[in-house]
Formats: structure tokens, sequence, C-alpha cells
């Protein structure tokens, strides 16, 4: 979610304070006002996961599915995308339908797959899932580190805002991943330097996790990282 800023100071991995957060959050509902549209977070992310999904494949948090269709269309892994927005459901099984028809037909720009598709699941996280299914799981979560008295209550909110702290669902998220994981899986994450990068490689450490940097970009206002974790 690489943000578009409308002040003048700082740079790669800067603070931000939360009158930024709640223009930023107020910015991108005059762009999209339910469902999160791909960005440069989403490219960064699908990038890395072309080159490490394998097997069974799940994207949390999948917005209007982009990353999924990228994964399905790319690579020969069997994908699930997964997301708590009913909105962003539907978008990505209309994204997922078409992807499959295209496939099917032989009209897709470039999978030479004739089964590219991939399912999709309304769920909060990683709660509806049994354990050790998945051989890799990607996340781009919602990280603006956001002030409690400029909150929606929104989709769009929800897409964005990742609390005080930039890592309200990042840290639920890495307390549960280990145990879908399928032994030998991957988990893929996207973390932004506003949410301290530092703090998150810790906590994953802490809960048994090695890491990675998968792949790394440097924009005027956060650095972005694809980090893959494998358990120890």
């Amino acid at each position: 979610m690489t943000r578009e800023r409308d002040t003048g100071a700082g740079g790669s991995g800067g603070a931000e304070g939360p009158a930024d957060s709640a223009r930023d959050l107020a910015s991108r509902r005059g762009m999209e006002t339910s469902v999160y549209q791909p960005a440069e977070d989403s490219e960064l992310l699908a990038r890395a996961a072309v080159g490490h999904a394998e097997g069974r494949t799940l994207e949390v948090g999948t917005g209007s599915g982009w990353v999924a269709e990228q994964v399905a269309s790319e690579t020969a892994a069997s994908v699930v995308a997964s997301d708590v927005n009913p909105g962003a459901c539907r978008q990505a099984r209309e994204r997922a339908e078409r992807l499959r028809a295209e496939s099917e037909s032989g009209t897709g720009a470039e999978s030479e797959r004739t089964d590219a598709g991939f399912e999709v699941v309304r769920a909060d996280l990683l709660a509806p899932f049994a354990d050790e299914v998945f051989d890799t799981v990607l996340f781009n979560p919602p990280y603006l580190p956001t002030d409690p008295d400029n909150e929606w209550d929104d989709w769009m909110e929800t897409a964005l805002s990742g609390g005080e702290s930039g890592r309200e669902l990042i840290e639920p998220f890495l307390d549960d991943v280990g145990r879908v994981l399928a032994p030998g899986g991957e988990v893929l994450l996207l973390v932004s330097s506003l949410t301290g990068y530092e703090d998150v490689l810790a906590y994953a450490e802490a809960r048994g996790f090695s890491h990675e940097v998968a792949v790394q970009e440097s924009y005027p206002f956060e650095t972005l990282s694809v980090v893959v974790f494998s358990q120890n």
C-alpha cells in the first residue's frame, strides 16, 4: 500500500504522524471506497510470490484478487484467496472466473495453464483454515499507523489501517500462521518501514521463524520489503 503523501518532509523509512495517516485514508477513499485495488505493494508481493509460491497457496487479504490472479496464472500453485470484506470477495471471484474462462478458451495473455483460476473464501485472517494445509501463505497486511481518533470504521479503513502501531493485524497473523503451514512451508509477508521493520522481524523470530528478504523497494516515505519466513 504505497501511499500518496501531501507532506514535503521525510525520507525512506521516515516517521509519519497521525495527520499523515488520516490524510492518506481520506485520499484513498477518493479513489476507491470499498475494495483495495492493486498498487506498488501488490506488485512487489506478486513479484516475490511468483518466484516462491508452490503447492497449496493462500493469499490472506486478497482485496480485488489481483495478486492471487498473478500467482494462479504464472505458477503451478493451487491458489486460495481470502478476505474479510464481502465486496472484496465478490471482486476476487469475478476476477477468478474471468481467468478460468480465459485459460479454458486459450485466450489468456501469457499463461500456458489450461486450468488457471483460484478459489475465494470469506475469512478473518486464518481462523477458518485447518492445520498444516498450505505450502505458501501470502499477506499484504493493512499497515498504516492510524490514530484511533482518525478512524472511520469502514471497509477501506479495514484495508489500510494497522492501528496505532501499524501491526494490529500483522501480529495476530504471525501468531497463527505457523498452524496452517505444511512442513517446509513458507510465509511471504509485505512489511513496511512505517510499521517498525525490526519489530516485525523480532516478533516473528520469537515465534520460531527464520527470515530472508525476497525483494525490497524504497519510496519517498517508506521502504517496502517482502520477507520470506520459514519455521525453524
